[in-house]
């Protein structure tokens, strides 16, 4: 009697689920012809309810519906691309404070590549970033349980924890043969997605971009008109081990460089509201600034698009290492039970139509960093106390040192074909 209540809840349920896909999926489908048009989703919903109806009935334990309605969409989006998840409702909340710079964990921005749970990026002045968790690392277990079988929302989870908790990772990092292991306590994270802003010597600006979030457009904006007038021989952006973020922010961020109305970015899916271009509104860019902008194998998503549109609009110059690679766009969707789900919807393409997943952006001056500089400027940074004010030490960043004499040179250039120039007249 209790499985025929089951599963007859079971029906109502996914009577409702089936009518809110179908409303979906004519959204989905319209004016799509394929060889699969004819397939109904929907004739297997009966098949089930019967599994589901069996899983409660005979099953070892007691299993509660919706652990078994979120097991089944765990099993979905496990077969989509790796940036697509379902979100519990508390994830769902976490997603959303994080987006606005504060939020509960180690301080990662981690993706799945070949098969590996890997480090895009340590967030500043978080437990990972001072514990020496570096980009590229890839996570091999986690408080000594495997990393290989778990999604990214599951691996998510399990690194988020409540301040003052601890973890353990177990790291491989290309070029070291032994694995490394870095034990740390989880924090509240708070991000501070603008840093560094000051003038270097000869007059040059200089500006480290953390993350893209609420508000980093608008700082950025402040910090610009602050350090302009001062930098007469150009400008150094810095994204380098920038996980991305909010994708109107970063646009709106380097469209103070770009004039109205200069594509800065478009996405393109499959669903017409998809395809989207973000365009420069500023019709008073400040257009002959000389501008350098460092990326690295850490610039990701919001970082990409921001370096993307200086390479194709010849804007500015960028040097460094080759950028991540993430050139697809989630979307948030909450669902009813205030869970969500994060859904890859669509892709991103530069000014001039190139789409850079997994493949990154080149820099026009390539510039390595070996592993010793990396270490002394990651110390550096975890130890100096008054950032926003420091003098950054350039025997440490051959990067930073190649961005500053590319302005030094192009001023020098510009005063000497000035010159000849008056003396022709």
């Amino acid at each position: 009697m209790k499985s025929q209540f089951i599963k007859r809840a079971l029906y109502i349920w996914l009577i409702a689920l089936a009518t809110a896909a179908i409303a979906l999926g004519k959204n989905i489908y319209s004016g799509t012809k394929t060889a699969d048009s004819k397939y109904s989703l929907y004739k297997d919903f009966e098949l089930f309810a019967d599994v589901l109806s069996i899983v409660q009935k005979s099953y070892v334990k007691e299993v509660s519906p919706q652990d078994l309605i979120h097991g089944a969409i765990y099993g979905v989006m496990d077969t989509l691309d790796e940036h697509s998840q379902f979100l519990t409702s508390e994830e769902y909340k976490e997603i959303r404070v994080e987006t606005q710079g504060e939020f509960g964990g180690i301080g990662v921005e981690v993706t799945i590549r070949n098969k590996y749970l890997t480090i895009v990026t340590p967030m500043e002045d978080t437990p990972a970033f001072f514990a020496g968790i570096k980009p590229g690392d890839k996570i091999i277990k986690i408080d000594g349980e495997g990393t290989d079988k778990l999604s990214l929302d599951e691996a998510i989870e399990k690194l988020r924890g409540d301040p003052g908790t601890k973890i353990t990772l177990t790291v491989m990092r290309p070029h070291i043969k032994e694995l490394l292991e870095f034990s740390m306590e989880r924090s509240f994270i708070k991000i501070q997605s603008v840093k560094d802003a000051q003038i270097l010597s000869g007059n040059i600006g200089y500006i480290r971009i953390t993350q893209f979030q609420q508000n980093t457009a608008e700082d950025c904006k402040k910090i610009f008109e602050k350090l302009l007038p001062q930098a007469t021989q150009g400008l150094i952006i810095d994204v380098r081990n920038n996980p991305g973020g909010l994708l109107k922010e970063a646009s709106d961020c380097i469209s103070y460089f770009i004039e109205a109305p200069k594509l800065i970015v478009s996405t393109k899916g499959r669903l017409s509201d998809q395809n989207d271009e973000l365009r420069s509104k500023n019709k008073s860019a400040v257009k002959d600034l000389p501008l350098v902008v460092l990326i690295n194998k850490g610039s990701a998503s919001g970082a990409e698009i921001l370096a993307g549109a200086v390479k194709d609009w010849h804007r500015g110059i960028l040097v460094g290492t080759n950028t991540f690679g993430k050139g697809s766009v989630q979307t948030v969707l909450p669902l009813r039970d205030g869970s969500a789900l994060k859904l890859t919807t669509a892709e991103y393409f530069t000014p001039k139509g190139i789409n850079i997943n997994d493949i990154g952006i080149k820099p026009d001056i390539e510039v390595q960093m070996t592993e010793e500089a990396e270490d002394k400027l990651w110390k550096f940074r975890s130890t100096k106390e008054n950032k926003s004010d420091a003098v950054l030490d350039l025997s440490i960043d051959p990067q930073l040192q190649r961005a500053i004499d590319i302005l030094k040179g192009l001023s020098v250039y510009s005063e000497i074909t000035s010159n000849e120039t008056a003396n022709k007249t």
